[in-house]
């Protein structure tokens, strides 16, 4: 019980000692720069500080699929840097993730640093035009923010390949469980009570998706390597 109490307040030394930190590092890049704390701890309210207005998040707001997604690869996840992302409102997004751990090497937060590039891209691709440059990177994935943990777990869900084009009903048993397997691995059921959201959203019973869940658990997904997730 002691060791727990010292952890957390070291945890909690660690974020206090980054919240100034936060105004700082936007102020210096300015209106295009939003810079976000993060406290694992608590999925649907990880939002600690926030400083800028990129993403439009709020002290006190949910994690993103991006931390949901470290959350559920938990100590052996690593920082994510210098990666595009756009979000749901088109606005093209440089951002890095930086990994907050105790002294035991424990994963209990994030600092981010999100940069709006909309305007360095137009400006690219229009010189690219002009110059007749053909072709470009290809279209960055859009990340669903905001401050409500259901939305983002509902956009994950309705953004998932294989219910794009069909409806659960539509699928067989080995894609309902790689489904499952991939939501699992996008961090989506290290949300409290996402299996029963998951389950309202497809439209099936409580049971069912912790039964599908269980059995994505256990079992290997037998598509090949180089097949189609």
């Amino acid at each position: 019980m002691a060791a727990a109490q010292d952890r957390d307040a070291e945890r909690e030394a660690i974020l206090a000692a980054l919240t100034p930190v936060v105004d700082g590092i936007a102020a210096t890049f300015g209106p295009v720069c939003e810079v976000v704390l993060h406290d694992y701890r608590r999925p649907e309210a990880s939002v600690v500080a926030v400083a800028g207005s990129v993403t439009g998040r709020t002290a006190g707001g949910a994690m993103s699929e991006i931390g949901m997604r470290m959350l559920a690869r938990g100590d052996e996840a690593a920082d994510e840097l210098n990666y595009l992302t756009r979000t749901g409102t088109g606005t093209l997004v440089k951002s890095s993730t930086m990994l907050l751990r105790d002294s035991t090497g424990g994963v209990f937060g994030a600092l981010c640093v999100n940069v709006d590039v909309t305007a360095v891209s137009q400006a690219h691709s229009l010189l690219g035009a002009l110059a007749g440059l053909v072709g470009g990177p290809a279209e960055p994935p859009t990340t669903p923010f905001g401050d409500d943990i259901d939305s983002v777990v509902e956009a994950i869900v309705d953004d998932h390949q294989q219910l794009r084009h069909r409806g659960w009903a539509q699928l067989d048993r080995e894609e309902r469980l790689r489904l499952f397997r991939d939501l699992d691995a996008r961090g989506v059921f290290a949300v409290r009570r996402a299996v029963e959201q998951v389950a309202g959203r497809l439209g099936i019973s409580r049971a069912s998706a912790y039964s599908y869940l269980s059995q994505s658990r256990t079992t290997t997904d037998p598509t090949p390597a180089g097949g189609t997730p």
